[in-house]
């Protein structure tokens, strides 16, 4: 009974790779304010993760899916809320403007990828959430407080690359 989702991980590879983020506005009913990453739940015309994952992007950051080399999958993720997230990787190509959509999104920002695949700058907290007594992943990069689903991606993305180096 989960609802269907996919967010996309936006790689920068600039001379220092970055990841791209998004800030919620504060006027959306569910998570507002939080930190996320562009995406959201997938409609009835969407006919893949993918696809969701490009659309939603384009609706809240204005990148074009054109603009977005998929480089792959991280493991789903179910949330407390109710949502099995699908992430999905993808390199963003030189040329992308941002255009964020003023109702959902209040802030677009890039954190090196080096800082978030560094385990000395990620904590586990825990807080009751809606009565419930939730454990997760957090980050804090400057003025930036990223965690919950979102932070618990970006460890499978650093798991996933450290594999691969070793």
């Amino acid at each position: 009974g989960a609802v269907k989702a996919s967010v996309l991980l936006p790689v920068i590879l600039r001379d220092e790779p970055v990841l791209l983020f998004t800030r919620r506005t504060e006027t959306l009913a569910r998570h507002s304010g939080q930190v996320s990453f562009p995406g959201g739940r997938s409609e009835e015309g969407d006919l893949s993760a993918v696809e969701t994952a490009l659309r939603e992007t384009f609706e809240e950051t204005g990148i074009a899916p054109g603009f977005v080399t998929v480089a792959g999958y991280l493991d789903r993720y179910l949330t407390g809320t109710g949502f099995d997230i699908q992430p999905v990787v993808g390199v963003l190509a030189d040329g992308f403007a941002l255009v964020p959509d003023p109702r959902e999104v209040a802030a677009i920002f890039e954190v090196p990828l080096a800082f978030l695949l560094n385990p000395a700058n990620r904590r586990r907290e825990s807080r009751e959430i809606a009565g419930r007594q939730r454990s997760f992943y957090a980050f804090t990069y400057k003025e930036h407080e990223i965690w919950g689903a979102t932070a618990a991606i970006v460890v499978n993305l650093a798991q996933r690359l450290s594999a691969i180096e070793s």
